[in-house]
């Protein structure tokens, strides 16, 4: 079953979002086009990258009788 942008938890957006801001932190790409823009702080860009649904994560769950999803 694919997992959706809305069906995420708030603690799996917070980790998402976490370990993208922490990505771009230690010199990833941004995935975003950026014209000009001022620096934005690496937890705003992952935001943003968020919201336009392009960041490259799985999120895995574990389900009872050891099934995942």
């Amino acid at each position: 079953m694919d997992i959706g942008k809305n069906d995420y938890t708030r603690f799996e957006v917070a980790r998402i979002i976490g370990a993208r801001a922490l990505q771009i932190s230690m010199g990833a790409p941004v995935l975003l086009k950026m014209d000009g823009q001022e620096k934005m702080s690496p937890l705003s860009l992952a935001k943003m990258e968020y919201d336009a649904s392009v960041i490259p994560l799985i999120v895995k769950r574990k389900l009872p009788k050891r099934r995942e999803e």
